[in-house]
């Protein structure tokens, strides 16, 4: 069972599909109910086309800065899942003096509360079993960019927090894995307000296809940090 939040579009979406096509039964999560229902229609669909697909693929909106949200959306598993894939997030983009404190705000939320509050709920519940718990964030965690600064705050304090959460974690079968992916052609940038033009940004897809054979792991290693470059 994986479970994939921030599965409405973008990465977590195509996630879903090649996961599902793989034949993984899933529950992915998000904030907008009929996207999550589009892109677990549209999976199963493309399933339908092999022929081959028995695993199930459920969907269940929430809001990851509820901690009661997310009670319920792991009480909805049934079953202690291999895999999860924490893709939710926000961007907000401009100079520093001209954003906007309740922007500001949401983005904190969207980044850093979710992920505080998503990592809490699974550690008290799986830290005895081999979880893989994979943090999806940006190479904004990595490098200062200009007209990016309350993004990368944003970015640089999940970064922290999944390094500091990784020594508690020292000696259980959990694991934090940290992803960076750089730009992608999604909708992400339009939501974010920026100008951008992502002709040459790798797709969704293309972001997905990569991460997923990344997270493949053995008896005895795995890959613990993944940087996506786009070319």
């Amino acid at each position: 069972m994986i479970l994939i939040t921030g599965a409405s579009s973008g990465l977590g979406a195509a996630l879903a599909n090649l996961y599902y096509m793989d034949g993984k039964s899933l529950l992915i999560t998000g904030r907008n109910e009929q996207r999550l229902a589009q892109v677990a229609e549209n999976a199963i669909s493309n399933g339908g086309i092999t022929g081959k697909i028995s695993a199930t693929l459920n969907t269940q909106q929430s809001d990851l800065c509820d901690p009661l949200s997310i009670s319920s959306l792991l009480d909805n598993l049934g079953q202690v899942p291999n895999t999860v894939i924490h893709c939710a997030g926000s961007g907000y983009f401009g100079e520093l003096e001209v954003q906007e404190p309740a922007a500001i705000k949401q983005l904190i939320d969207n980044n850093v509360t979710t992920t505080i509050l998503l990592l809490r709920e699974l550690i008290q519940r799986y830290r005895d079993h081999q979880v893989n718990v994979v943090i999806v964030m940006s190479t904004a965690a990595q490098v200062a960019k200009a007209g990016e600064s309350t993004y990368c705050a944003a970015k640089w304090a999940v970064r922290g927090l999944v390094e500091s959460v990784r020594l508690e974690l020292k000696g259980y079968p959990m694991k934090l894995i940290a992803v960076y992916p750089g730009g992608m052609a999604t909708d992400f940038w339009k939501t974010s307000g920026a100008d951008l033009n992502t002709a040459e940004f790798m797709t969704a897809n293309e972001a997905a296809t990569m991460l997923k054979q990344a997270l493949i792991s053995t008896e005895h290693g795995f890959v613990s940090d993944i940087t996506i470059n786009r070319g």
